[in-house]
């Protein structure tokens, strides 16, 4: 049992190498890894929040707000609809509250058709297993003359559950653009997105980058309205809007409703300046759909003023001199260089379907995050010692596999949390700790049976092979019993216990292969070079 053929040998060094290799670029500064020959590994274990300081944030997602975009799309698609099949009507409202679009038709032999084509726009949704689900919306007749679109509890969960995914790829599309190292973007709860940037220092500017909504939409200014008129009046004309400018103070504006082209047309944006003022501006370029409707909108309204919207504020309002058909263009608002850069990545990131709002902050700062790994190399360092002298005293020879063993060990660790570009935490390096101390529970008891062994009177092959066979059974038990303790973890927390668990479970399953695969090579190796009369143990 204690032989090992050529290829398993080969297999252990090679495995044994490669840790090495790969935690190597862990020893040296980042500078100094840069200067290394290219065909050698270059990946560090990136260090998270707590050791390295950044921002923590944690963000709740509008609901009512999302509502309110859902509940307009859908007013949008009842007009049209009942535009298509020329069916006429009144009072097309909507109730954020009761999250309902109602709308009366003027002719009641067009009821039982107007009522047919909007039971049209109601979509199944959870459907699983050949099963049709539930539907979106609720379509009732209310009265003789209207008909009720009511948003269904499931409709809106698979609402929710969209708008949380995409606002997390939007926030990561944004964050990225800071050039951080591995930043945490994860839902929690029902409508809420936990930020984790680290290595940050300018948290004010990621927030305003995050927390803009990035909602760009290009609509007409009404002519015939008097905007100053509107502001006084407070009447504001059914199918426009009243918004400000951004300016200080703002410009009050009278705009259609109407959105002739949105943000989910562009394709690029990027800053610029232009060449004319010199002045920062923001440069875009529509897709082939938006780009044709950009062009229709602008050969219609030559001569009249239209508004560029970004989150409800108007930046600027140009008039059309002359039909734009190349799909590309430019926005100018009186930006600094770094808000045109922060409202490129912004509108190329793409919109958030709502608005988001800070409910909690924390800030690490470095020197905390320098103190935090001070400290963890203390408490590795000092276990790892301990550790090594307490295996050496207690069985010399054997003793120093198993502190060769537990090096490897370590090696492994940070081996694979560099290959698979996990991050590290203080919880992370609690686990790495805890992971020395149970990495020699296994020699331990491999150990102890071989005195036993001995001490029955078996030769020193017949008691090493005796030794590790027995001891197997309990080793695996009691590893396999710990790592599903921490796949339990990993599974079911977030955070501190995840990253705690993810250095344990790597620790666990390389523990296995150190400290009876690899001790069980040198000792072998050791018995066939030396063949003693007795054993040092």
């Amino acid at each position: 049992m204690l032989h090992f053929s050529q290829w398993k040998v080969i297999l252990v060094l090679g495995i044994v190498l490669a840790s090495i290799v790969f935690a190597l670029p862990n020893l040296f500064p980042r500078s100094t890894m840069e200067a290394m020959p290219g065909w050698l590994p270059h990946k560090q274990v990136s260090l998270g929040l707590d050791l390295q300081g950044g921002a923590h944030l944690l963000y709740q997602l509008d609901e009512n707000e999302m509502i309110e975009d859902w509940l307009n799309k859908l007013r949008d698609e009842v007009r049209e609809t009942l535009r298509k099949d020329r069916i006429s009507y009144t009072d097309l409202t909507q109730n954020v509250a009761g999250r309902t679009v109602s709308v009366k038709i003027r002719q009641a032999t067009d009821f039982d058709k107007a009522y047919q084509a909007l039971r049209k726009l109601s979509q199944p949704v959870g459907g699983s297993f050949g099963l049709s689900g539930v539907n979106n919306l609720n379509v009732s007749q209310n009265g003789d003359d209207g008909v009720t679109l009511k948003a269904t509890d499931a409709g809106l969960t698979q609402r929710m559950n969209s708008a949380i995914q995409a606002s997390i790829e939007t926030i990561r599309r944004r964050v990225d653009a800071f050039g951080t190292t591995e930043p945490s973007i994860q839902r929690q709860g029902r409508n809420r997105v936990l930020v984790q940037v680290p290595g940050i220092s300018d948290v004010e500017r990621l927030k305003k980058l995050i927390g803009e909504t990035g909602k760009l939409e290009f609509r007409m200014v009404d002519p015939g309205a008097n905007a100053q008129q509107v502001v006084e009046s407070k009447q504001v004309p059914i199918d426009d809007e009243l918004l400000y400018s951004k300016d200080t103070p703002p410009v009050p504006y009278v705009i259609r409703k109407q959105v002739l082209v949105s943000g989910e047309d562009l394709v690029d944006s990027q800053p610029g300046f232009d060449q004319r003022t010199n002045e920062p501006i923001v440069t875009f370029r529509f897709d082939p759909s938006g780009a044709k409707r950009f062009a229709r909108a602008t050969q219609e309204n030559v001569g009249l003023p239209f508004a560029i919207i970004l989150d409800g504020k108007v930046v600027s309002a140009p008039v059309i001199r002359e039909p734009i058909l190349g799909g590309s263009g430019q926005i100018s608002g009186r930006f600094t260089v770094p808000e045109a850069s922060d409202l490129a990545v912004t509108l190329r990131s793409g919109a958030l379907p709502a608005k988001l709002t800070v409910i909690e902050e924390r800030t690490v700062g470095a020197s905390l995050g320098a103190d935090s790994i001070a400290s963890g190399k203390k408490a590795t360092l000092l276990g790892l010692l301990l550790v090594v002298i307490f295996m050496f005293t207690a069985y010399g020879l054997f003793g120093l596999f198993a502190n060769i063993a537990l090096v490897v060990n370590i090696a492994l660790i940070f081996g694979v949390l560099s290959l698979i570009g996990s991050t590290l935490t203080l919880p992370g390096i609690a686990g790495i700790v805890l992971t020395i101390g149970i990495a020699v529970d296994a020699n331990v008891l491999i150990n102890e049976r071989i005195r036993e062994e001995i001490r029955s009177g078996k030769s020193p092959v017949a008691s090493v092979e005796a030794g590790y066979q027995r001891a197997m059974t309990t080793i695996i038990d009691s590893n396999v019993t710990t790592l599903l303790s921490t796949l339990v973890l990993f599974w079911l927390g977030s955070g501190a216990v995840r990253g705690f668990a993810v250095t344990l479970t790597i620790g666990i399953l390389a523990s296995l292969f150190t400290a009876v695969t690899l001790t069980r090579l040198m000792v072998s190796y050791w018995l066939r070079w030396t063949r003693p009369a007795l054993i040092p143990i």
